[in-house]
């Protein structure tokens, strides 16, 4: 299938007009207005899209920021229609949306994403080679939309430097070992519950793994208060390790109920080293 995926640069005015469609129908929002996205592109902004045939099935879009004196792309939407999901759609959009990029000078693409969805986690860390260090709370506000309604909107930022070691030759750290703070227990629900390191003796480690559920959406439905608890206790944890210069850069999959989110410390990873402190 993913052989007839056609990937590329969308800058028709009638196919930003079916992102919006793919938008509203993923999100159950009112989609960005087409004369912003229109502006965005035209301004160091990018959109790629995903077709068969004609149809669109999955897009990014993203548009220029700037910080701290450095120009870097902000990618800002990432979705594939769900008849396509868990089909590899994502991992395509975001090589092109590198390829383009380099070629338009960037070095740098940051995003958000919800540190509770390990799915997306293992995207942006373990196959895309991006980082985290930077945590943020409550980054939207409340908001109203399926997949975020009923949470604080915490999230991650991912820096991606795309012309670095950590990217170009998918570097993970081979020799460091992995500790495990916080444990695990399960609700009358079956839905595992975190449970809290004592003291502040693990931050010294060298490395630190940290459960994550597996299934947080569905958590939301069936058990919204215990959804909730998992953002406040990871919020504390997170927070102490980017506080500590930790970064997170790999997920390892488990058959459980939870996935492991892996960090490292900061200054072992061969990122853009004169302007990896961009916030």
């Amino acid at each position: 299938m993913t052989n007839e995926i056609d990937i590329r640069k969308v800058i028709a005015v009638e196919e930003i007009l079916e992102m919006q469609k793919l938008e509203k129908q993923i999100w159950g929002m009112e989609p960005i207005p087409v004369h912003q996205t229109i502006t965005a592109v035209k301004n160091g902004g990018l959109i790629i899209g995903a077709f068969i045939g004609k149809r669109l099935i999955g897009y990014s879009y993203s548009f220029a920021g700037y910080a701290e004196g450095q120009s870097y792309l902000c990618s800002h939407m990432l979705a594939v229609d769900q008849e396509f999901q868990l089909m590899g759609i994502g991992k395509l959009l975001k090589d092109e949306q590198l390829r383009v990029a380099r070629g338009m000078g960037y070095e740098l693409i940051v995003w958000t994403f919800d540190p509770l969805e390990s799915r997306n986690a293992y995207l942006n860390t373990s196959k895309l080679y991006g980082v985290c260090y930077d945590y943020i709370v409550n980054c939207y506000g409340k908001m109203a939309d399926g997949l975020n309604k009923g949470l604080p909107t915490d999230r991650f930022q991912v820096a991606w430097w795309i012309n670095s070691p950590r990217v170009t030759e998918h570097w993970q750290p081979t020799t460091i070992k992995y500790i495990t703070p916080c444990s695990v227990e399960f609700s009358a629900g079956k839905f595992p519950v975190l449970q809290l390191p004592e003291g502040q003796e693990w931050l010294s480690a060298e490395s630190v793994e940290v459960p994550v559920p597996k299934h947080i959406q569905l958590m939301k439905k069936q058990q919204p208060e215990l959804a909730y608890d998992w953002r406040l206790k990871t919020r504390a944890v997170f927070q102490q390790l980017c506080d500590a210069g930790f970064v997170l850069i790999d997920v390892r999959r488990t058959e459980e109920t939870v996935h492991y989110y892996r960090f490292c410390k900061r200054s072992i990873i061969p990122l853009a080293k004169s302007k990896e402190s961009l916030k």
